[in-house]
């Protein structure tokens, strides 16, 4: 599902229109982002929970000249599902 299909979903579902829900989308992707900057997880009960994992500075290949490269330390947005939507999708 793309976003735009996501949108008219969400909009058939709650009565709202396409660009209130595009607006309230928007919104939350802006909050998880800056507080996931801030170091904070985000935690939606029922849903999951966003949070920054820490990658430790590691050894690799290019597959492509087998030259051994130094990959950085560097921080990861990770998601968890919650219980509810586990089970939901189980």
């Amino acid at each position: 599902m793309k976003k735009q299909d996501f949108i008219k979903t969400v909009a058939s579902k709650s009565g709202l229109s396409q660009d209130a829900v595009a607006k309230s989308l928007t919104a939350f992707i802006e909050v998880v982002t800056k507080s996931l900057k801030k170091g904070e997880e985000v935690n939606i009960t029922g849903f999951g929970a966003f949070k920054i994992s820490q990658r430790a500075a590691r050894n690799g290949v290019n597959p492509k000249t087998g030259a051994k490269i130094k990959i950085p330390a560097m921080k990861t947005p990770v998601f968890r599902a919650g219980k509810t939507l586990k089970e939901a999708v189980r």
